[in-house]
């Protein structure tokens, strides 16, 4: 999944006005964004097999340290530690930790068997909604559409740049959805996917935080 999660920040943001949005975006993508290093340290595992599903030609070989329901429970307490630590707010910081938990179970609907209950066993599981491509197109933009209007009607523009900036970031989002479903498979190197995944968060993260400083919540 990729727009769902996004789509999820966007939601919150209505219940929890005083997260920033970067600040949920990083939650919800937090396992995503600490996976292309462990990539690079060869610490866990992927490779490029077109075909393994109908949707993307990942096949997540080892990835217990970011995407196991127990390090998600871990990484998701840590967060809300720190998130406290530094805000003193404990409502948003359980909504912090539960925002990086959430990637777990909305990866579980679409992923195939391969997602580990914890680094120390075998087991896996996966819905397999990757195996239907209109099934995930239509999940996705369901779970994306539903929170950026969330965000949208309970947020308002106080320059221009938070009108055309939150467009903006919706049709990136779309786009790269599209291109990541329809274009070609990327290459079997770790180095460029490690480029690829940087480039892509550095973008996302950048968007949000320029967006959400151009809008308040009403």
């Amino acid at each position: 999944m990729f727009i769902g999660h996004y789509g999820l920040a966007f939601g919150v943001k209505k219940a929890a006005p005083q997260i920033s949005l970067l600040t949920l975006f990083v939650a919800v993508e937090f396992v995503d964004i600490l996976w292309p290093f462990l990539l690079l340290l060869n610490v866990e595992q992927v490779k490029v097999t077109p075909g393994i599903t109908v949707v993307t030609p990942f096949d997540f070989v080892h990835y217990p340290y970011t995407h196991s329901l127990l390090m998600g429970i871990v990484w998701g307490l840590l967060s809300a530690f720190v998130y406290w630590f530094f805000k003193k707010d404990v409502k948003s910081a359980v909504i912090v930790g539960l925002a990086v938990l959430s990637h777990w179970f909305l990866d579980l609907v679409v992923h195939i068997a391969d997602l580990p209950l914890t680094p120390f066993t075998s087991t896996k599981v996966g819905m397999g909604l990757w195996n239907s491509l209109e099934a995930t197109v239509i999940l996705e933009l369901i779970i994306f559409g539903i929170g950026a209007y969330l965000y949208y009607r309970n947020t308002k523009a106080i320059s221009n740049k938070g009108k055309w900036g939150f467009w903006l970031l919706v049709a990136f989002f779309l786009l790269t959805d599209f291109y990541n479903m329809f274009g070609p498979p990327p290459e079997n190197s770790i180095p460029m996917l490690f480029v690829s995944f940087a480039v892509l968060q550095l973008i996302v993260l950048s968007l949000a935080h320029f967006v959400d400083k151009n809008r308040a919540s009403i």
